[in-house]
């Protein structure tokens, strides 16, 4: 599968990619008729399109200059960026029930609260954050400082654009304070929204390029120094409510002239009395997608 992504490149800053064989190469360079924003291209009816005539013009890719997938951050060096530009961050929660069960767990007095939105009709949506608050592929996410109990949150996040069309998968993290939450749910925000508080990347795949979204698989994997601190897995599949309808309730009453991120919920909870660390490193794999990394400061 082709996948899309922005990265940057020192010598012209940020700018669109296509992933070949572990590379990421130019498509501006390309096309930059077709290519020249990252915006543009997710808000177009004709994304697919687009890619596709990246397709034909693979050969004349040879040359370009490209960027390792793996490389962290740093202005002097081309690597990848966070798959958004203008687009606000949205994510829902209670989407699986072993979401539901952990949310209920924490909470010392509104457990019941989670066990209702499990049932109802209507699904817990919450804004995550703005671009500025995102980390891309192989930057530091944050864990607060007057936290003691912090997890990730493994998402397969949804790219929207203005019209309410899924027109791209990526990878979210939804990192959670989940002490906070729990003390109270209106302290949600504060648990939820906070710098770094959010991953994306560290591609998009294009929804037309996937048959069924719910057989895509999510593993999360927690590395410790040289050790595994946590791994599991789950699927799509295994959520309630459908990606459409999610998508359905957040443009309720809301306008999105930028298009959207949609995180969708996790399926995969740590244990409760593990925590992240400073030095860990957070990796969350999608079928087809590839994998998010990005170590704890």
């Amino acid at each position: 599968m082709t996948l899309l992504c922005r990265y940057w490149r020192p010598e012209i800053g940020s700018t669109l990619g296509i992933v070949l064989e572990g590379k990421v190469y130019d498509l501006a360079v390309a096309d930059p008729r077709l290519f020249s924003s990252f915006t543009e291209v997710i808000c177009s009816a004709d994304a697919g399109r687009r890619l596709a005539a990246a397709h034909a013009r693979i050969g004349s890719l040879i040359g370009i200059p490209y960027a390792e997938l793996d490389v962290a951050p740093d202005p002097a060096k081309p690597h990848l960026l966070a798959p958004i530009t203008k687009q606000e961050i949205w994510a829902a929660g209670v989407t699986y029930l072993r979401s539901r069960d952990a949310r209920m767990g924490e909470s010392v007095s509104a457990g019941s609260f989670y066990d209702r939105v499990y049932d109802a009709e209507r699904p817990e949506l919450f804004f995550k954050g703005t671009p500025n608050r995102a980390a891309g592929p192989n930057e530091p996410i944050r864990i607060r400082k007057d936290s003691r109990w912090n997890v990730p949150e493994p998402e397969l996040a949804l790219v929207v654009n203005p019209q309410g069309n899924v027109v791209a998968f990526t990878i979210g993290n939804d990192v959670s304070s989940r002490d906070i939450e729990g003390e109270n749910p209106l302290y949600l925000p504060q648990a939820k929204v906070y710098m770094k508080s959010c991953a994306l990347g560290p591609a998009l795949l294009l929804r037309d390029a996937v048959p069924d979204p719910r057989a895509l698989g999510i593993e999360l994997v927690i590395r410790r120094g040289d050790s595994i601190a946590f791994r599991g897995s789950t699927a799509i599949s295994q959520m309630k409510r459908g990606l459409d309808e999610l998508v359905a309730y957040l443009f309720r009453e809301q306008e999105f002239p930028n298009g959207a991120i949609l995180l969708t919920g996790t399926g995969i909870v740590p244990p409760d009395d593990f925590t992240l660390e400073r030095g860990d490193v957070v990796e969350i794999s999608i079928t087809g997608i590839g994998t998010l990394r990005n170590p704890v400061a």
